[in-house]
């Protein structure tokens, strides 16, 4: 069994390196193809053109992955993840509701503010007691 995720992961990374340099390559040729002869630039190395491709992404792309792949992303999916999770939250007990903030609590470290957290009523502000002195 493990040889058979050893070899997936080398299949993965062999196709991962061929796509990477066939994009380099893709860019390389169509830079120095079009750019010099329009706008009077230099042409590129490979190395450079892979350079182009990260810059590219960075300023792009980011690194967050697809979009809305998995559902709760800020794809097409996002909306029907919401849907799903107001449905569950309608149909729980409060204890269950709870149990499940404090799962949640655990897991994000209580911060932000999320679809299972209820609107917070303003609390009137109470002075400071000021010291007296003896």
């Amino acid at each position: 069994m493990r040889r058979f995720w050893i070899r997936r992961g080398l299949r993965f990374l062999g196709f991962a390196i061929l796509f990477v340099g066939l994009a380099g390559l893709v860019v390389m040729t169509l830079w120095n193809a079009l750019l010099p002869a329009i706008v009077g630039v230099t042409t590129i190395t490979f190395g450079q053109a892979l350079g182009l491709l990260v810059l590219s992404r960075i300023l792009f792309g980011g690194f967050r992955g697809g979009y809305g792949r998995r559902g709760f992303g800020y794809g097409p999916g996002r909306v029907e993840w919401k849907q799903k999770m107001a449905e569950r939250w309608q149909q729980m007990t409060p204890e269950q509701r709870e149990q499940m903030k404090a799962q949640w609590r655990e897991r994000c470290g209580g911060r932000g503010r999320g679809w299972w957290r209820e609107p917070q009523t303003e609390q009137p502000s109470q002075p400071e007691p000021t010291p007296t002195a003896i």
